[in-house]
């Protein structure tokens, strides 16, 4: 016990030796590894006592466990790869995806891979132990899993700008695999990896996965994997889902290519006799079709004249007879290539373009509905691509039956190496049946031709005029009025246009138009070879499509494009083009056969406008049918109107928006520093800081904090959809506005600094009940009038509107933007700040003040910064040929008033504000008044007299 007089430290027990806390911690640390490692062999061994009694309950029968032997599987010769599989379609599971009846494969992958380090040999020598894992992988965010009738021409998918991973609903499984047998049997469990979908299943729930994979080796186009997922949880259970049936594409190990001897085989001809196709060569051919999906990725069907009548349709289907509608498209994948051997391919037949597209980009989507297993080979001597498709069968009732045959479908692609008017597919080719006309599975041949193509990258391609004859004698009889001027090159990217296309009854459709071929040469600017010739040969493709009713001949067009193919001359002295146009009809019959594809009797003319226009030009044309109004493919007369922009005159507003961006920073420099001056004028003459009207300062100071206001977001480069967007500046244009904004904040904090200089000064200045009547005086002035300009501009823009025809309004609003009621607002309080010293002057006025509150710079100057606006853009009316609304920078429309006339009238009116405040200044406030109305009360300075002299003076 220590008493209260003793200070020596009392004993340290070892149990709380600062010393020894470290090593404890040590060891306890120690203790809780051992513990943690102990539980996990624990919890390690569980499982593996679980595995092997679900396993030998489920799977025993199939192949029975074998005794692992540590030993793991030697893998160099990609035997594992065996086993794996990504091509696979199967049916029922409907509870695993709540939401849809009946599950098939229908936008939905799935595949199956085993782990390879986990591979392991057996006791017995036919049996391998492992794990592997199986996957559903769900169609990503903005595509529709469920309905593919979408119409996704106005609803496109944009992926998230953080890559994510797909969505996917997996199993993990441990099992046992029978090389001799093909047979593999595994139990294991679920989980969802990243669905929104919410998985029915728990990821506790016990399944069984049996495959039967094929024993001959090498394998064959008849080769398939067919299997079972099953729930074994009680039926009824939030575990339980219905048998899952699978049917794979096994595409490794060694393959033996029986339709296609040893890489090559026979192909068909297109149209009975030798064509001229380009020579494709196959950088890769290890990659599959890799040049094709360059050029082309889907293909549209052609049936011949005896598919039309709807009793034939089901034997020109090249699927199977009981398959209802015919196919409009077709696509090529391929699974597996191997160089001077062969390839393994897909063909299938989907119901639109939009929807297939997602199997090249989410996984090989395999449905025996609508595809053939085939084999392929690339023919070098006729340049062209041969293959031997099979049909999948006996799958309807049970994916168990499924079996490969009835190989009896040709197919032969090819690059041709000339297009024409009517023939402009980069790719074409045939499908046939190799049975005859009373064999059961015949079908007549379909043609095919690739749908929005890429042409560049093949060299030698070349393009055919077949209607100049005809363009000489239909463009002789038009009367085209000649232009005068300097017209677009044939050979530059002007020729490339948006348009606007109207027809009789005056409803609307936007589109486009690209040259495609010039003279002999690809459209391709920038590497064309430019020729001389005034006159020459174009070809183009045009397109436009209605966004509501659009009436054209006897049809009603609703979101439904219309495409012409057109060939004619284009002479450059006058800018006029004139041709002949192909209307292309295989958009719009539901089965489409090659004597209905095209109307060549159609007349197309364009006037472009001149390169150096002073005033506002836009190309202008038609497109009118030359048949008879009795024709069925007859229609009115469609007028085209183009405002597209010239790259030279892209070029000219983007220089001169760079001219704009200094002039900016000039002038809000040259205000900073005029109210830099201003400060260091009343730092000097304190005496005049309440001689400043209030109500003048309060308009300058939001003058600079409404333009922040409004662009705060370029402060931090954060906008978008900006002029540069269109202009294609870059974020160049973002960097310099944001250098703007910097020095219009530094002019707001100077002109808010003289404003506080200003309030304080007045609140005790000595004639402070003067001075706050004339100011509220001015207020009483100065609302009123500000109040009625601002209905004056409401009124105009009001009368604008309601007198301005609305085709006018309509056809600028691709390039100018809409003029809205605060619009109008803005300029006239571009107007108020014009005018800023009109506050001052009626303060002025009012006190009669003659104090020399504004400095001559200051006044001067903040006027001649307002002023310089107003005499660039007289300047640039009268000099610039050609101007873009939406590039304006300095001298905006949008923030003052700007005409010829307003140009003229506002700076004479600021300059004589300017004059007036220096005569009062000068001369006293109310000297711009009649002397009658000047009023008798003035101010008179007299001597000041102390009091000693006043004591002096009394006595004498």
């Amino acid at each position: 016990m220590i008493g209260t007089g003793d200070l020596r430290p009392a004993a340290i027990s070892p149990r709380c030796n600062p010393r020894l806390i470290p090593m404890r911690l040590l060891g306890w640390i120690a203790v809780f590894l051992s513990s943690f490692a102990c539980l996990h062999l624990a919890d390690a061994k569980t499982p593996a006592v679980a595995f092997l009694s679900h396993y030998n309950k489920y799977c025993h029968k199939t192949v029975p466990e074998s005794p692992e032997t540590a030993k793991p599987m030697n893998l160099d010769s990609g035997e594992d790869m065996i086993l794996h599989f990504d091509i696979a379609y199967f049916t029922g599971g409907s509870q695993i995806f709540p939401g849809k009846s009946s599950i098939d494969s229908d936008g939905i992958s799935l595949s199956f891979h085993p782990k390879r380090r986990t591979i392991f040999v057996t006791e017995n020598p036919d049996v391998l132990k492992l794990q592997a894992s199986l996957k559903f992988h769900l169609p990503p965010r903005g595509y529709s899993m469920w309905h593919n009738n979408r119409n996704l021409r106005e609803i496109r998918f944009r992926g998230p700008r953080i890559p994510v991973r797909t969505k996917a609903v997996g199993f993990e499984f441990h099992g046992f695999w029978a090389r001799k047998t093909g047979e593999l049997c595994m139990v294991g469990s679920g989980s969802s990896l990243g669905s929104s979908h919410a998985v029915s299943f728990a990821p506790s729930s016990s399944v069984v996965l049996k495959l039967k994979y094929p024993v001959s080796d090498p394998g064959n186009v008849s080769s398939l994997i067919l299997g079972s997922l099953e729930s074994v949880s009680p039926g009824g259970s939030l575990d339980y889902f219905d048998p899952v049936s699978i049917l794979a594409v096994p595409h490794f190990g060694e393959y033996k290519y029986s339709l296609m001897s040893g890489g090559k085989g026979n192909c068909l001809r297109s149209n009975g006799g030798m064509e001229e196709n380009l020579p494709i060569e196959l950088k890769d051919q290890s990659v599959c079709l890799s040049q094709l999906y360059q050029h082309a990725r889907s293909f549209e069907l052609e049936y011949g004249s005896e598919c039309s009548d709807s009793s034939n349709g089901s034997k020109c289907n090249p699927l199977t007879a009981d398959s209802q509608g015919l196919p409009g498209f077709m696509t090529i994948q391929g699974i597996r290539c191997e160089p001077n051997r062969g390839m393994r391919v897909l063909v299938g037949f989907p119901d639109s373009i939009e929807y297939w597209s997602r199997a090249f980009g989410y996984g090989r989507v395999f449905n025996p509905n609508n595809m053939l297993l085939g084999e392929g080979a690339w023919d070098e001597k006729e340049n062209k691509l041969c293959v031997i498709a099979c049909r999948v069968l006996g799958f309807h009732r049970s994916l168990h039956n499924a079996s490969v045959g009835d190989c009896s479908i040709q197919l032969n692609l090819r690059f041709p190496k000339k297009m024409t008017i009517q023939h402009r597919s980069n790719v074409v080719g045939q499908i046939s049946s190799s049975k005859s006309v009373s064999e059961a599975g015949y079908f007549p041949p379909i043609g095919f031709h690739g749908t929005k193509n890429k042409v560049t990258g093949l060299p030698g391609l070349r393009y055919d005029y077949t209607m100049l004859d005809l363009v000489g004698k239909s463009c002789a009889e038009k009367k085209i009025s000649k232009g005068k001027g300097t017209y677009p090159s044939p050979y530059s990217y002007d020729m490339r246009f948006d348009m606007s296309v109207t027809n009789s009854k005056g409803e609307k459709a936007e589109g486009d138009a690209s040259p495609f071929f010039v003279g002999e040469q690809l459209f391709e600017p920038y590497r064309m070879h430019s020729g001389t010739n005034s006159r020459l040969n174009l070809s183009y493709k045009i397109s436009f499509t209605p966004s509501s009713d659009f009436e054209l001949g006897d049809e009603i067009l609703s979101n439904r494009s219309v495409d012409f193919s057109a060939e004619g001359t284009y002479n450059k002295e006058n800018g006029v083009l004139c041709m002949i146009g192909c209307r292309h009809l295989v958009s719009h019959i539901k089965h489409p056969t090659r004597n209905e594809t095209t109307d060549c009797k159609i007349l197309i003319t364009m006037q472009f406008a001149p390169l150096n226009s002073n005033v506002r030009a836009d190309i202008k044309g038609s497109i009118e049918s030359m048949r008879g109004k009795e024709d069925p493919l007859y229609f009115r007369k469609l007028q085209i109107s183009s405002h597209s922009v010239y790259i030279k005159q892209a070029a000219d507003s983007i220089w001169r928006m760079d001219i704009e961006i200094l002039l900016v920073l000039v002038t809000n420099t040259l205000a900073c520093i005029f109210v830099g001056l201003q400060l260091y004028h009343v730092s000097k003459h304190p005496e005049v800081l309440p001689f400043l009207s209030f109500v003048m300062l309060v308009v300058l100071t939001l003058g600079h904090m409404i333009p922040l206001l409004l662009n705060f977001e370029a402060m931090f480069g954060s906008t978008s959809g900006r002029q540069n967007v269109f202009l294609g500046s870059g974020g160049w244009l973002e960097v310099n506005e944001i250098v703007v904004r910097m020095v219009t904040m530094v002019a707001f904090l100077l002109q808010f600094r003289l404003l506080q200089l200003s309030w304080t000064s007045r609140q005790t200045a000595k004639r402070q009940k003067s001075l706050w009547l004339s100011e509220r005086r001015v207020v009483y002035f100065s609302l009123p009038l500000y109040a009625a300009g601002g209905f004056l501009a409401w009124y105009a823009h009001q009368w604008k509107n309601s007198y301005t025809n609305s085709y006018l309004r309509s056809r600028h609003r691709f390039y100018q933007q809409q003029h809205y009621p605060w619009d109008h607002f803005k300029s006239y309080a571009g107007l108020i700040l014009d005018g800023f010293l009109l506050p001052q002057i009626v303060f002025n006025l009012f006190l009669n003040s003659s104090e020399d509150a504004l400095s001559l710079p200051f006044c001067m100057g903040t006027t001649i910064v307002r002023l310089l606006p107003h005499a660039y853009d007289l300047y640039r009316a009268h000099s610039s040929s050609w101007y873009l609304d939406l590039s304006y920078i300095y001298a905006n429309h949008r923030m003052d008033f700007y005409s010829t006339s307003w140009n003229i009238i506002i700076p004479i009116g600021g300059l004589l504000f300017a004059a007036i405040v220096y005569s009062q200044q000068r001369f006293g406030g109310r000297c711009i008044l009649p002397k009658r109305c000047r009023g008798t009360s003035e101010y008179e300075k007299v001597p000041t007299v102390s009091s000693e002299e006043m004591t002096t003076y009394s006595q004498h």
